[in-house]
């Protein structure tokens, strides 16, 4: 579909959802961010729904400012993918020992590395290390309310996380199998994101927002510079942590498909929770994606569907209209406590049919009738992205 435009305060408000199914809360969320002084377009995305100061599905391009809320709280949140030269005939009938050593290899949930894990070990198998130790090392830089969790931040690198965050085995159309996971930065993500909201809901110029979630940082300022410094740390670590999951996950396959010799194909790697600077209609401006890939044209992108629904791989067909976006995924059509009180795990086993996972009532707020339907989403962006595979996940590990 092309968008439907809805009169916006300052701008109009470009959706690639129908505004009829989007709860008057996220409306509501948009028109606020709609009347910013500083915005200069918003993109909605078919994934929309309600979040803390600005929708998840949203991207907001402003001019001269940059919203923290507006970007997430999971800075660099994002998905990757590995296509390997397994087949759907090499896999064995029962996949459970597959899951119970992919999640041996990546801590889940809260867990944690024994000890800090860094990419330069025999282990990584030739991953790209250039950067690592000039990332790490500015970790002094970042906000000193942060500067405690060092420790924990390097024990964390490399582990899932819980919520709809992921590792999963996939095969395509045409029996191939894929590597998928979703993770970003884990609590120092969180916790920078949450740190730069307080400061800048402090400042003199968000005093009359309608929303004092929405209080933003002005270019140009030691307030900007702090949080662009902290927000770029916080996208490469959640860059780094998603490629040594990748990592571990594929030397899991390796052990395990010693006979097959595995090849793995080049990873795609996506950020959904960012902020970029772009340039449109000659005008710099500080896009942020919260719930958001970049589909400019060519690139290769990830959208996933729920924990027993289809993912895709697409490749952005560049519509400037949507600031070169796409959704990240299926989007919640209920809370997780809503689900919690609808579903149970019987409704959990029944809707996972076919897929290795678990079951049980700590993950039933992630049941996939908790999400809008994957192939709705994807009908709705068919001017943002095409499809380049179709995956359906045979393992999935949650936290």
């Amino acid at each position: 579909m092309s968008y439907t435009e809805v009169p916006g305060t300052r701008v109009p408000i470009r959706m690639w959802a129908d505004p009829a199914g989007v709860e008057d809360g996220a409306m509501q969320q948009l028109r606020n961010v709609s009347s910013l002084p500083w915005i200069k377009g918003l993109a909605v995305m078919p994934d929309v729904h309600y979040g803390k100061g600005a929708t998840v599905g949203s991207v907001i391009a402003m001019q001269g400012a940059v919203c923290p809320a507006a970007v997430g709280v999971d800075i660099g949140c994002g998905m990757s993918a590995v296509k390997t030269s397994l087949t759907a005939n090499d896999l064995p009938g029962d996949l459970s020992r597959l899951r119970s050593k992919v999640e041996q290899a990546i801590p889940v949930g809260r867990g944690l590395h024994a000890s800090p894990v860094t990419p330069t070990g025999a282990r990584f198998h030739g991953m790209p290390t250039a950067g690592w130790d000039a990332f790490w090392s500015r970790f002094e830089g970042l906000a000193e309310a942060v500067h405690f969790r060092e420790g924990r931040a390097a024990q964390q690198i490399g582990t899932l996380g819980s919520g709809n965050h992921h590792l999963e085995v996939s095969l395509d159309e045409e029996g191939a199998v894929w590597l998928t996971l979703h993770s970003g930065s884990r609590n120092i993500g969180k916790e920078l994101a949450e740190f730069h909201i307080g400061e800048a809901q402090k400042l003199p110029h968000n005093q009359g927002l309608v929303d004092r979630d929405l209080a933003v940082f002005i270019s140009e300022t030691p307030q900007m510079a702090a949080y662009r410094s902290d927000l770029f740390w916080a996208q490469e670590y959640a860059k780094w942590n998603r490629a040594i999951m990748m990592a571990l996950f594929q030397d899991v396959l390796r052990r395990e498909f010693k006979k097959a010799r595995v090849v793995f194909e080049p990873e795609i790697s996506c950020h959904h929770n960012y902020v970029s600077e772009e340039r449109y209609d000659g005008v710099d401006l500080l896009v942020t994606r919260k719930g958001a890939i970049r589909a400019g044209s060519g690139d290769l992108g990830i959208i996933p569907g729920s924990m027993g629904t289809a993912t895709y791989i697409v490749r952005g067909l560049g519509n400037t209209a949507a600031f070169n976006s796409a959704s990240h995924g299926a989007g919640r059509r209920m809370s997780r406590s809503a689900a919690k009180r609808r579903y149970t795990a019987r409704d959990l086993e029944d809707q996972t049919r076919g897929v290795e996972c678990r079951k049980d009532s700590g993950v039933v707020d992630e049941i996939p009738a908790a999400y809008k339907p994957i192939e709705q989403v994807m009908e709705q962006q068919r001017d943002l992205v095409e499809v380049v595979a179709k995956l359906k996940q045979v393992v999935c590990v949650k936290g």
